[in-house]
Order: C-alpha cells, then structure tokens, then sequence
C-alpha cells in the first residue's frame, strides 16, 4: 500500500513538472523560444512584415520559435531585456549603453551601415523641428537661434531616447549654461516645467513626438529623420541641413494620418551612431548568437526587400536601401561617443 501511494506521488510530482515547463515534452520551453523586444517606434503595425520577416528567418537559423514582444515605451523594452527577460531586441545606442551599464550581459550584435557599406557613415540623425508656419519665432535676424526655445512647449520622445533626447539635451545644456541664468542647468530640469520650457511633454516614440509638434500640442519637437521617413517628404532644402522643410505625405499611415500636408522646419540637425541589434549573452547563449549574426550580416538579409525596402518602394520596412546599406558586426566600444554625452 505504502508503495502504490509513493507511486501515485511520484506521477503527481512529475506530471506538475512538466505543466511547470520542467519537462521535455511537446510544449516549448524557455531555451526553446528566442524573444526579441521592439521599442515603441518599431512596434507599429507598419512594420510588423519587418518583424515577421526577421523572426521566420531566425527560426530557420536556428531552429527555434521567435516571440516578438511590443512595447510602448523605451523603459519597458530595456527593463525587458536587461531583467533576462528577452534574448534580442533592436533599440537607440543610449539605450543600448544604459542597459549594457546595468547588465555586462547585454552586448552588441549588428548595426545598420551607412550608403558606403560600411561603418564610416553609419548614421542618422537627430532633428529639433518647428511648424513651417511659425519658424520666424525662432529666428534672429533671418537664422534659427536656439535661445527662441526658452519658455516654449517641448517635445522630446523619451529620456532614454538617444536622438530623442540625449543628444538634444545635451545641445540645449551646452548653449544655456553659458548664460548666467541658466548656468546650473541640467537634464532633469529638461524633464519637466521649470528654468527653461513652460511644458514638457513625452511623445514615447519619434512617430509621437513629431505628431505633437504638428497638432499643436508643442512648440517645438525632438524626434529622428528615419524615424519618420516613410511619412513625410522633402518639400524645400536639401535633406537634413537647419531649414529644410518637410511635409507629410498625403497617403501618410497611423500616427500621421491626422496631420497629412502639415509641414515643419529643421532648426537644428545632428548626426549620431546608428542604432544596434543587441542581445542579452546571458540568455541567448554563444551558439545562438553566432547563428543570428551570421544570418543578419548576410547578403540574404542585405538584399531582403522585407527588412531593406528600395529607396523608390512604397512598402514600409525596418531600414530604407538607396545604395550599398546592410547590416554588420559591430563592438561594444563603437558606441563609446555615446557614453561620452551621457556622462
């Protein structure tokens, strides 16, 4: 009797193992799965083909089933992957070195190239922009001026956005701090109401904070030029120089759809460090890691209309392709401009 009862326990405890994910049967396990966290700006569902595309060819590298985790915010997608909570995720270089500070764990994997190929001009960049229709308030004597800013609404998309808000920020600190009345000036002051702005809003995505700017909602906004690409166009100037104006696209998708025909002005445009897929070593393993960057610095990857969409197509894709552009190896010390500025 005291065997058959032990038997029975046995079969009870080993059955909750294996509903627990214990087990090795049919159902996937943890090791099993390799999940990649988007920021806010790659979790629409204009580029949901990119990330489908991206996973069915991971799967086939490695075997193995890909969950895409969606975020609406910047400190979610970091938290997620920092906690070893996800293997992969795409995101800003500030936030690629605020998470690799908080886990050595995290590393680098692969960066878009610049149109040579390369390393050399693997950038984008960061735009400060107003309302074509009241740019005049922003200027002195014909030139955009950046002391117009003081006392305006501002937009920026997250304080862990690197071209959202490090970047600008730290323009912003360095021009004010000259002044005797801002001399203390700070970045948490640029966080909320106070020295400088009389409002300061996040829009939580480069998408949200142009879309700010162009209702009205801010005097002027921080956002990045690939970012918002696919909506808008070049209307007057020469792409990514201080005046240059856009206007979005009369066919422009969600969040710009409400806004189509506004137009805005760069008063402000600064180059930075193109954004990195990254990984968590912690969870993925080296195996794994090998597979996916060999898979993703490939020609396959580089010339996958899904991921890279020529330059004249209308189907919305991760990055745009105008000439030689892919993806390649890159180290964690590439990123240590960035570390720079946000000291």
């Amino acid at each position: 009797m005291k065997t058959k009862f032990l038997l029975i326990m046995l079969f009870v405890f080993t059955a909750l193992l294996t509903a627990c994910g214990g087990g090795n049967s049919g159902s996937a396990t943890a090791d099993d799965v390799i999940k990649i966290v988007w920021y806010p700006n790659e979790s629409g569902n204009d580029l949901k083909s990119s990330r489908d595309e991206i996973g069915r060819l991971i799967t086939e590298a490695t075997g193995k089933e890909v969950e895409h985790q969606l975020t609406t915010d910047y400190s979610i997608a970091i938290e997620t992957l920092v906690n070893n909570n996800a293997d992969l995720a795409f995101m800003g270089s500030q936030g690629y070195v605020e998470a690799n500070n908080r886990n050595d764990a995290v590393q680098t994997l692969a960066v878009k190239s610049g149109e040579s190929g390369t390393l050399d001009d693997a950038k984008y960049y960061s735009w400060l922009a107003v309302n074509v229709d009241e740019q005049d308030k922003f200027k002195e004597n014909g030139e955009f001026f950046l002391d117009t800013i003081a006392d305006t609404r501002f937009s920026f998309v997250s304080n862990s956005s690197t071209s959202g808000f490090k970047v600008p920020s730290s323009s912003i600190i360095e021009h004010f701090s000259q002044q005797e009345a801002y001399a203390d000036l700070t970045e948490e002051d640029l966080m909320g109401s106070g020295p400088l702005f009389s409002q300061v809003l996040f829009g939580n995505s480069h998408q949200g904070s142009a879309v700010n700017l162009l209702t009205g909602n801010a005097d002027v906004a921080a956002f990045c030029d690939t970012c918002v690409e696919e909506y808008v166009e070049l209307a007057e100037g020469e792409e990514n120089t201080v005046g240059a104006v856009y206007r979005v696209k009369e066919n422009a998708a969600e969040p710009f759809n409400s806004v189509t025909g506004k137009e805005f002005a760069l008063m402000s445009s600064d180059p930075v460090l193109n954004e990195p897929f990254v990984v968590n070593m912690d969870v993925i393993g080296q195996a794994d890691f090998d597979k996916i960057q060999e898979l993703l610095t490939s020609d396959e990857v580089a010339n996958n209309e899904k991921i890279f969409a020529p330059e004249d197509s209308e189907q919305s894709a991760l990055f745009s392709k105008s000439d030689k552009e892919r993806l390649l190896q890159v180290e964690d010390e590439w990123y240590d401009p960035i570390r720079e500025i946000s000291k």
